[in-house]
């Protein structure tokens, strides 16, 4: 726990840098740090010990008191503003706004029975959690590193006199400070300025060297690999002390050899390429039907690629999971099962193209408590074959496991399969009485052997078929690399085994681990059509998003079989185009057929699906009109609404558009690029930097904004440095 003293030294700094930027209207702020200062030399006003202490308080706040006169002379001088006052900034409220809570509006939904249906849900009774044991770490196991704070602090001496001279500008950056109540800051991402919390050094595009001058402190931080700080969904708690899995330089390449073949950073890596949608005419096609998808695998294994150093291959990028990974704060909806919201704009993105719109349809799905959460019954399917044994895979499996035991409640129940060269029933099912040995089982794992993944999973569905129950969740969970090698190997021969059983209510979770040797086709495919979803994880702060953070919207699917047809009105829309979704498209005719696989929709997930559009000039009326048809998570009874946006609801500029809009827009527009499409023709990756570090500023408490300008900044660095690189001559 910091003293006062730290934190009031802290709060100096933050002032400090804050000052350099003649931008930030921070009056507030200095008023308050100065009145908490007088506020602590009175409290302590007997309590100095010598008067060089005295002389160091009075001396701080000369400072504050000097910056705060000194920037409210900045405010005051600032072009269009009054003396003495301060500026105010309105974001400008959208028509789906609210314009007294100031949040988005749902869109008016109409069902087509003509009434909204009923939703018989009856919450589960709930017994009162066990106490958590001591410690359930595995035997050797090192316990979570300390936070970032309490290891600056510790390194501090308040003994000796403060030196400064080995303090480098990188050194103090790379940590994550917290503040008295709870929020963090962020470190400088590449080039990019310091955003979010109170924490702000420089101007943009001014380097770090330049900044090291105007950066003060009293603690010589250690190193922090930003890597170990992955930053967290808005609203949760921040993973903060979570070590990265190591990372070794060389393993066995899977067929041989000590080196990638063709120049790839890793070896035996399998995705698929599912082409570019087109631009349609409404005259020839004025309906777009696709499943909802809720994956991040996509986004998070092309995250991995960049913090390696490394551009991902075009086929890795999935534009729609990119979008889905972030939060765009869709209010949930309180009666129904879904909200909508819809938004549209102007957008200009790539060259050659004018009569641009953008349409961004929101899908909010209810909200299931903790305490509400249907009791579970899940089927640990572990991958144990020689493969896991690369980058420690298994170990970080283990220790996802451990997380989500620890987060099940005493009514859930685990049996656990595996699979090497046979596949093995490891454990029947146990409840959480029996929580020791449940992790023992989990610690038992090891890996060896070739890949009989067929087996494994045909023996992971037997068992949670035998233990089926009605009214419970029933959900087979599946960790592996995605790798087989014995047996069935591709997707259409494995997603014959889980069909069938995800028709009689087994969902299935395909979670992913590793780089090098790993099958993103069939894990992806997997996910799809055992009616779960797909994610991938590539550090343990990933693991706590899925399996923690979020675990109930993992587990407890509120809508089935969920699929989406806009209507494109041709009297208004000339031609569109819909971003990404290219491997979930469903035919028109299909929408109402409900023996067609549609996606399942998890307890409080959203789904974003962007459309580009091309408009006649002039016209009036209903842009596009929504359709939304589900089956109910239980009674399978089948649900159909619809939702319009007209032109009267466009935005005059992207300017105008709410910033979660323009954060999809710009996580689109990267995606697009990175995977080289025809209509990311003459876009480049600096304008997509430029917006990302606008909406950090704006985005100040989402972590996952201020990691994704990282990204950015990496991509673009990587492919200036391949710009670069000499092409080498064919030979003849």
């Amino acid at each position: 726990m910091k003293s006062k003293e730290d934190h009031f030294e802290e709060n100096i700094s933050r002032l400090l840098k804050l000052a350099q930027d003649a931008e930030q209207p921070c009056q507030a702020f200095a008023d308050s740090l100065v009145n908490s200062a007088v506020n602590e030399l009175q409290e302590h006003g007997t309590g100095f010990r010598s008067l060089r202490s005295t002389l160091s308080w009075a001396a701080a706040i000369l400072v504050v008191s000097g910056i705060g006169f000194g920037m409210l002379i900045l405010t005051n001088n600032r072009p269009g503003t009054a003396p003495g006052e301060v500026p105010q900034v309105q974001e400008p409220i959208a028509d789906s706004t609210d314009r007294t809570t100031g949040m988005l509006k749902p869109a008016k939904i109409e069902y087509t029975d003509g009434a909204a249906p009923k939703q018989a849900v009856t919450a589960p009774k709930v017994t009162p959690a066990p106490p958590r044991l001591a410690d359930t770490r595995g035997a050797g196991e090192e316990p979570a590193q300390t936070g970032v704070v309490e290891r600056i602090v510790a390194a501090k001496n308040p003994a000796k006199p403060l030196d400064t001279s080995s303090v480098t500008i990188d050194s103090v950056l790379s940590e994550v400070k917290r503040s008295e109540k709870g929020k963090r800051n962020v470190p400088v991402l590449g080039d990019a300025p310091i955003v979010g919390g109170l924490f702000r050094t420089g101007k943009q595009g001014e380097s770090t060297q330049a900044r090291s001058s105007a950066v003060k402190t009293h603690v010589a931080a250690p190193s922090v690999d930003l890597s170990e700080l992955k930053p967290t969904r808005r609203g949760r708690r921040p993973a903060v002390g979570l070590p990265a899995e190591p990372r070794p330089a060389g393993y066995p390449m899977a067929h041989g050899g000590t080196t990638p073949p063709n120049a790839e950073p890793y070896d035996a890596m399998f995705f698929k390429n599912y082409g570019v949608n087109p631009f349609i005419d409404t005259e020839d096609d004025h309906l777009s039907t696709f499943a909802t998808d809720v994956d991040t695998g996509s986004y998070t294994i092309v995250r991995r690629y960049l913090q390696d150093g490394h551009l991902p291959p075009e086929k890795a990028v999935r534009v729609e999971e990119f979008v889905n990974y972030f939060d765009y704060g869709y209010p949930a909806p309180q009666e129904d099962v879904f909200a909508v919201y819809a938004e549209a704009t102007p957008w200009r993105f790539g060259t050659g193209r004018k009569n641009s719109h953008l349409l961004r349809i929101g899908l909010k799905a209810r909200q299931v408590s903790e305490e509400n959460r249907k009791p579970a019954i899940l089927t640990f399917v572990v991958d144990v074959s020689g493969s896991m044994n690369r980058e420690n895979r298994l170990g970080m499996v283990k220790k996802a496991l451990r997380m989500l035991v620890e987060k099940l409640r005493p009514e859930d129940h685990i049996g656990i399969a595996v699979y090497r060269s046979r596949g093995d029933k490891v454990m029947d099912y146990r409840g959480l009485n029996e929580k020791h040995e449940i992790l023992a089982a989990i610690e038992r794992l090891h890996a060896s052997g070739s890949t009989y993944a067929e087996e494994g999973i045909r023996i992971g569905y037997e068992m949670a078929e035998s233990a089926y129950r009605e009214g419970y969740i029933n959900r087979v969970i599946l960790c592996s690399d995605g790798v087989a090698n014995v047996g069935k190997t591709g997707p259409a021969g494995i997603l014959e085994l889980i069909e069938k059983k995800a028709e009689k209510g087994i969902t299935l979770s395909a979670i992913g681990f590793g780089m090098g040797n790993y099958n993103d086709v069939l894990l992806e495919r997997l996910g799809d059509k055992g009616n779960g979803h797909y994610a991938y994880v590539d550090t343990m702060t990933e693991a706590q998003r899925i399996f923690e953070y979020n675990l109930t919207g993992t587990l407890q699917v509120v809508a089935r079989d969920v699929k989406v047809q806009v209507d494109f009105n041709p009297d208004v829309v000339r031609s569109y185009r819909l971003i990404g979704y290219e491997n979930r498209d469903v035919p028109d005719e299909k929408f109402r057929d409900d023996k067609y696989d549609g996606g399942e929709v998890g307890a409080g997930h959203s789904v974003t699906a962007l459309y580009e559009l091309k408009l006649w000039p002039g016209k009036k009326g209903t842009v596009a009109t929504t359709h939304v048809r589900y089956k109910h998570a239980d009674t399978r009874a089948v649900t159909e609404f619809k939702s319009s946006i007209a032109v009267r609801d466009l935005r005059e500029g992207l300017a105008d558009a709410s910033k979660e809009f323009r954060l999809a827009a710009t996580v689109a527009e990267f995606a697009e690029i990175l995977r080289k499409s025809y209509w990311a023709k003459g876009a480049t990756l600096d304008r997509v930097l430029h917006n990302a570090q606008q909406l950090s500023r704006e985005c100040k408490d989402d972590s996952d904004v201020i990691e994704f300008v990282d990204l950015v900044s990496k991509a673009k660095r990587l492919m200036e440095q391949r710009s670069d690189e000499p092409v080498e001559a064919e030979e003849e």
